[in-house]
């Protein structure tokens, strides 16, 4: 037996142990795997769940649905609003430790409603050590399970695992909530987070597949994989994303030569805000 494979059965086993388990779901690989393992573990009594609000992208959410039903696990949606936190709406170092709180609390809120004794998250033995992560903090408060850490499964592990599940999401790039794209200290507003929204969804129409609409209020800085830069100089895409990004109220369109980076608007907030994907929100 490997050592994926030997990981893979204690984080099974474990979760077959448990009165019910409901995962904090955001259809990213790390939150689908826990997914795949708990409904394998514990079939009707293993339950998938997601937290819709204005962070979130519709994509993002018909995605976290399609996954499930792949796996074939029970899936609830919850909805709240971020932006009722004037905590969360400041955008300073700790917006994501708000944000996880919050939705973690739905998560535990829901499974007190279902009789679920125990709520997962994705979590993976890498993010303790990936930079500034206060939302970690919100986990450990709330008593939430990581299986994923608690049996050393790292990233690449989970890849490996999503590939034997034979999930669609396991090459999937991490995807962060639409507030990572604010920089730190501008307030998080729906009229930013939609039009912030409503360009990715233009880019990814395009076909790029790693990338960022950075808003710096009023400036959009496109940021693409570098892999992808030449593509986006191309005149027929420049012309047609600074036409479609100025009807959507940003007053300058820029593209950023060093291309796609996590971090560049908030270092700290935005590395936390890829761990989300572990968890309930969507993996920057």
């Amino acid at each position: 037996m490997t050592s994926v494979e030997t990981k893979l059965e204690a984080a099974r086993t474990d979760l077959a142990g448990r009165n019910g388990v409901l995962v904090a779901f955001s259809g990213g690989v790390d939150s689908s795997v826990v997914a795949a393992l708990a409904h394998d573990a514990l079939g009707e009594d293993a339950v998938a769940c997601t937290a819709k609000s204005e962070t979130l992208p519709a994509a993002e959410l018909e995605d976290a649905k399609r996954v499930a039903r792949e796996i074939g696990i029970r899936h609830e949606i919850v909805s709240f609003s971020e932006l009722e936190s004037d905590a969360f709406v400041e955008n300073d170092d700790d917006r994501c430790y708000h944000c996880r709180t919050m939705r973690l609390g739905e998560m535990l809120e829901t499974a007190r409603d279902l009789e679920v004794e125990t709520v997962c998250d994705g979590t993976n033995a890498d993010d303790p050590g990936a930079g500034h992560r206060p939302g970690l903090q919100a986990v450990e408060e709330l008593d939430v399970h990581s299986p994923l850490l608690a049996h050393d499964i790292a990233k690449d592990e989970v890849r490996e695992i999503a590939d034997r599940y034979e999930l669609s999401v396991a090459d999937k790039p991490s995807m962060a909530c639409l507030s990572s794209r604010i920089p730190t200290g501008l307030d998080v507003t729906d009229d930013r987070l939609a039009r912030i929204e409503q360009a990715e969804a233009l880019l990814r129409q395009w076909g790029f597949d790693q990338f960022r609409v950075r808003d710096h209020d009023g400036l959009a800085r496109i940021e693409v994989a570098p892999d992808e830069l030449e593509r986006a100089l191309e005149r027929e895409f420049v012309e047609t994303v600074r036409e479609a990004l100025s009807t959507l109220g940003f007053d300058h369109v820029t593209l950023d030569l060093h291309g796609y980076r996590t971090g560049s608007v908030s270092p700290e907030a935005e590395d936390e805000a890829l761990a989300a994907e572990a968890g309930p929100s969507s993996d920057d």
